[in-house]
């Protein structure tokens, strides 16, 4: 039997993009940025640290970006839109709100726990509908 090294790269090379591509997907787990996006839709997000490659920066992030944090009030990340920025003893802070939620996050976020914001082209959130549901069954959410 002869091993084929053109095949085994070509299948190591599609193993890669395929992992590389789960990381900049994300499940959404709620409705509260209903109807940006629903429980069950996947949003494509880039991320502030990727292996070292930095894809974004956090402290750019603007009024309106849609991100995923480390919120100090739940134990998982949050996808969740900033609604205001302000400067507290002159550290940037980030009120942070789902869309549909009547009130803001409880605390404030810094730049440093903003970790992935989600992909817009156009002005449009990057949302693919409905193809997290096997993985929230999965994962019995």
């Amino acid at each position: 039997m002869e091993i084929d090294y053109k095949e085994i790269a070509s299948y190591v090379v599609i193993l890669i993009i395929v992992l590389i591509a789960a990381q900049h997907l994300n499940v959404v787990v709620s409705g509260s940025m209903e109807p940006a996006f629903y429980r069950g839709d996947i949003v494509l997000v880039e991320k502030a640290d990727f292996f070292g490659i930095h894809e974004f920066n956090a402290s750019d992030v603007k009024v309106g970006d849609v991100v995923v944090y480390d919120a100090a009030w739940y134990n998982q990340p949050v996808i969740h839109r900033i609604i205001n920025i302000t400067d507290i003893n002159g550290t940037t802070m980030y009120v942070i709100k789902g869309d549909n939620n009547n009130a803001p996050d409880p605390y404030y976020v810094t730049s440093s726990q903003i970790k992935e914001k989600v992909v817009t082209v156009d002005d449009n959130l990057v949302v693919i509908p409905k193809i997290g549901y096997l993985s929230l069954w999965l994962r019995g959410l």
